[in-house]
């Protein structure tokens, strides 16, 4: 939805702030003020091209902003500035970006309608939605089933492709994978296993000399322990002369007691060691087998056992793959079957609604003046594909004496804007947040300028709707109502409401604004409009 747009310095228009906000939102003007212009300023913010002509004589750059909310509540910020001499720059979010940015981010939230715009039903996803749309019950349950069916037969060619042509390549793989995994089994390394072998591997190569020093260190603890104990003695003689000392010889007692722990320690380790010669030779073994492991597989422990892990998993899923290899083609054939018959239940379903959509929407283009049209919605086969096997294609012609063709190519400004409008109004609107018509209104006037209001404010329930007018009849209709006036070369827009509005639906039923009849018959005709 548009929240707000700002323009400054396009064309004749110097200064304007529109805030259309849900609803029906026109905007009115006398020719050549410059309403198109805010239409123009859109189409920049929509990712159109930006050309130095369009910048006003009031400044050096035209600048447009616009504020956008999304159907889940996001706010989107884009700009355009053109510099009268150099390039344009986009912004999105406050941030520099790319005209193409800012077309990806905002084009699908609003829809130009108008002579020279890309309009969504020309294409055929949007036409084939709005078929969708008019399905019937047993209609939406065709497209469901279709939809499941694709699915299986997507899942089925995908486990086909991952079967590959060559089959035996997938047994040699399980083979190899399977010695991979069994090997890294086998050899029942966990993790840390690393460092307590090369730990036992240092302590058990180095025995020999581990003992002696042991035996050394013994040595040494009872040489002091016998010298700590005489000192101890000496200090607890000392003391009984000097009471002082008493607790310099208790502290040296506790040395004493120390020691004698950490004798008992030592000795209890130097008599546990393991000095067997096997042993040694199976941490080595373990050692050797590590280092084949790891010129295979991963240069750590972690890496080796990630390995066996993956390769286990691969062996699963080739067993899988090759236990449904026998049976894949059947699976896809079948498939294939399923969504053939799908797509022609779905196709019939289709046409049904093509039919009743073009029905409807006929009735819609009577309304708004066209005495006998044209408009066929052909459902035709196509490649099979997600939404399935048809190609939709909207055709036109205002007479029926007339050769009808794509609508894009046959169908004038004004023609086109009242299709859509009859379209839409028929089919619904899609993910389109915001309808902008331009021209809508060529051409036609008294009781179709009636219904042409009706319809929009009718489509505006559903979905925001801005419209450039010149009818009052349509106008009335409005929820917001902005004029565009102009004095000498500057234009501005103003959001009028009360004797305003009815001044300017006054000027725009008999062109004079303070005209009491012509007062008169505009309120009329917004007493008329409210009461829809």
């Amino acid at each position: 939805m548009i929240d707000e747009l700002v323009v400054r310095n396009l064309g004749v228009i110097s200064d304007a702030r529109l805030e259309p906000g849900p609803g029906l939102t026109v905007i009115t003007g006398e020719t050549g003020t410059g309403k198109t212009l805010l239409l123009g300023a859109l189409r920049l913010l929509l990712g159109g091209e930006a050309r130095p002509d369009l910048v006003g004589p009031f400044g050096d750059e035209a600048v447009v902003e616009g504020r956008f909310f999304d159907a889940d509540g996001n706010e989107i910020g884009t700009s355009r500035r053109m510099p009268r001499d150099g390039r344009s720059r986009a912004y999105l979010d406050g941030s520099v970006a790319s005209a193409r940015a800012l077309e990806e981010k905002v084009a699908g939230l609003v829809e130009i309608v108008g002579q020279h715009d890309q309009l969504s039903i020309t294409r055929p996803s949007e036409a084939r939605q709005l078929v969708d749309r008019m399905l019937d019950e047993e209609g939406r349950a065709a497209l469901a089933a279709y939809r499941r069916g694709w699915e299986t037969l997507t899942d089925a060619r995908a486990a086909r492709d991952r079967l590959g042509g060559d089959r035996a390549a997938l047994a040699r793989e399980l083979d190899l994978v399977t010695f991979q995994a069994d090997e890294i089994a086998r050899s029942g390394f966990q993790p840390g296993d690393d460092v307590e072998l090369n730990r036992l591997s240092e302590r058990l190569r180095h025995a020999d000399e581990i003992a002696g020093l042991l035996e050394e260190a013994l040595a040494r603890l009872d040489t002091g322990r016998d010298e700590v104990g005489a000192a101890v003695a000496a200090l607890r003689k000392a003391a009984r002369l000097d009471p002082e000392l008493e607790q310099l010889a208790e502290a040296l007692a506790g040395s004493a007691a120390a020691l004698d722990d950490h004798a008992h320690d030592t000795r209890v380790y130097a008599e546990g060691m393991d000095l067997d010669p096997e042993q040694l030779a199976a941490v080595e073994s373990r050692l050797t087998l590590l280092g084949e492991l790891r010129r295979k597989y991963g240069n750590t422990l972690e890496e080796i056992l990630a390995f066996g892990a993956a390769a286990e998993r691969r062996r699963t899923e080739l067993e899988s793959l090759i236990g449904r290899a026998e049976r894949i083609d059947e699976e896809v054939e079948a498939a294939e079957k399923e969504v053939s018959a799908a797509a022609s239940r779905l196709r019939e379903a289709r046409r049904r609604a093509a039919a009743k959509l073009s029905e409807v929407a006929k009735s819609h283009l009577t309304d708004l003046g066209f005495s006998d049209p044209h408009l066929e919605v052909s459902v035709e086969p196509a490649d099979p594909g997600p939404s399935g096997a048809d190609s939709v294609t909207i055709l036109f012609a205002s007479d029926s004496r007339l050769t009808p063709g794509p609508v894009a190519s046959v169908a004038s400004g004004g023609e086109l804007s009242r299709l859509v409008l009859s379209l839409r109004l028929a089919g619904g609107m899609g993910g389109t947040e915001t309808l902008v018509f331009d021209e809508i209104d060529a051409g036609i006037g008294g009781t179709t300028a009636l219904a042409l209001g009706r319809k929009l404010a009718a489509l505006a329930t559903e979905r925001q709707v801005l419209c450039v007018t010149h009818l009052p009849q349509v106008a009335a209709f409005a929820d917001r109502h902005y004029v565009v006036r102009r004095e000498g070369n500057a234009a501005t827009a103003e959001r009028i409401e009360g004797e305003q509005r009815v001044g300017e639906l006054s000027r725009m039923l008999a062109g004079l604004p303070e005209s009491e009849r012509g007062r008169e018959a505009a309120e009329e005709l917004l007493e008329m409009a409210s009461s829809r």
